[in-house]
């Protein structure tokens, strides 16, 4: 098996050199645990929510989507339950006054420096802000922990606007916000994250049997990325760690090099949310059936995911390192649909029409909406190399047979095979392979 230690740093290092992931405001120090995409960064988190979106809302007529303004009335937040109970044990070391969750310290020193820590206590992971001119308490407003409020607050607008039935969903991508006490492992535990969240409405017998279908439905749509089946997992929630809201819930993990850790998490909230909203807002937001005209608070099945830990996962899974005529080579074997540049094309030298040809083919590839590079600096084995770190499944030559037969060498990233193909068919045998 690949040893997988040290690749987090490596991922770090190869993440800000190849512009996939920057630390944010890093030119004053940066600011803890937030991140900026770079331009191969934003390509491939672009593919994960696309993608995403195609296969939850655009390809299914029972989701529809919406987008939720990041502030709420915080009554939302107080029928949520995110005021009274969304909170982290918190400890501080009297001596580095590092801070960090209790539940992730063992024994009573501090994992930094071993001083000794603080007793714990109760830490609300909402960022705090004021709306208007006066900060005091008519002012308050929270950024928002999670997209799902915003639908549910929506459930009858949304349902009424679209006039859709139960069973059906409610999608949507966006922010939200916790100040974590304890970050790290690079982009995996942020401050400010995205999220793609599913809402899905049903009658309470139905609860059970639409859980376990988005449990697999999700599960199998990681694989869809190319993730490595044997690198995910379900774990069920113990009865002591499922959230306030939910009655059941498992988690879909991925194997990180630190660990096996959450990618997306499937709940049945049951009748929780609405029943809150209903009862603080005084608003009936039941749902009638037009059938059997009965009136209810339809349960929710929840799957919840987040973009930055997709990308980062597709980032760890990719990565690999091997040997190329007796030199190492580092490259990201992504999945050939989900990789940022999808080829690049190279003039073998800068003279006898040969870059004039590769640009004409990159136009021509471009205008497919693919995101294909050219490229004429350095040797052609270099070349290779750096499109290899960056996960491109393919490189094309122009060189010079090209002008005799009008053909080009495609070079695959995995196998190293080259196979000569006509400039005329080379989009069709690029989009076979790519799956697009």
């Amino acid at each position: 098996m690949q040893d997988r230690s040290g690749v987090m740093e490596k991922l770090a290092s190869l993440g800000k050199r190849k512009g996939f992931i920057f630390r944010s405001s890093e030119i004053y120090g940066g600011l803890g645990s937030t991140w900026d995409y770079g331009p191969l960064g934003v390509e491939l988190k672009r593919t994960v929510t696309e993608r995403w979106w195609t296969d939850v809302v655009a390809k299914r007529e029972d989701v529809v989507g919406m987008d939720a303004a990041i502030l709420m009335n915080p009554k939302v937040w107080e029928a949520s339950g995110h005021v009274d109970s969304f909170q982290d044990p918190l400890v501080e070391c009297g001596q580095c006054r590092r801070r960090f969750r209790h539940d992730h310290v063992e024994g009573d020193v501090c994992p930094e420096c071993g001083g000794p820590l603080s007793e714990p206590r109760m830490f609300n992971l909402m960022f705090k802000t004021f709306i208007g001119p006066l900060e005091d308490e008519g002012s308050v407003a929270y950024l928002r922990p999670e997209t799902a409020q915003g639908i549910f607050v929506n459930f009858r607008n949304v349902q009424e606007a679209s006039r859709q039935k139960i069973p059906f969903g409610i999608a949507q991508i966006g922010k939200a916000f916790r100040n974590e006490i304890t970050v790290g492992n690079f982009t995996f535990r942020s401050r400010e994250f995205e999220q793609m969240e599913l809402e899905w409405f049903c009658h309470p017998d139905e609860a059970g049997q639409w859980f376990e279908y988005w449990l697999q439905a999700r599960f199998d749509w990681y694989i869809s990325l190319g993730v490595a089946r044997e690198r995910l997992r379900l774990r069920p929630h113990e009865p002591d760690e499922l959230a306030h809201y939910a009655k059941v819930c498992q988690d879909i993990e991925y194997e990180f090099p630190f660990g096996w850790s959450e990618l997306e998490g499937i709940a049945d909230r049951g009748t929780y949310d609405l029943d809150q909203h209903l009862e603080l807002s005084g608003k009936d937001i039941r749902y009638l059936d037009p059938n059997t005209h009965e009136r209810y608070v339809p349960v929710v099945i929840e799957s919840s995911g987040g973009i930055d830990r997709t990308v980062l996962t597709l980032l760890a899974d990719a990565y690999d390192e091997d040997e190329v005529e007796g030199e190492e080579r580092m490259l990201l074997r992504f999945a050939p649909h989900i990789a940022p540049i999808k080829a690049a094309v190279f003039p073998l030298v800068k003279r006898e029409g040969m870059p004039e040809t590769a640009r004409r083919i990159v136009e021509e590839l471009r205008a497919r909406a693919w995101n294909v590079l050219y490229d004429e600096g350095g040797s052609i084995g270099r070349r290779y190399r750096r499109m290899d770190e960056v996960g491109t499944p393919f490189c094309i030559t122009v060189d010079g047979q090209t002008a005799e037969d009008q053909t080009v060498t495609v070079r695959d990233r995995d196998t190293l095979v080259q196979e000569r193909v006509s400039i005329d068919s080379l989009a069709g045998y690029l989009s076979e392979r790519l799956n697009l």
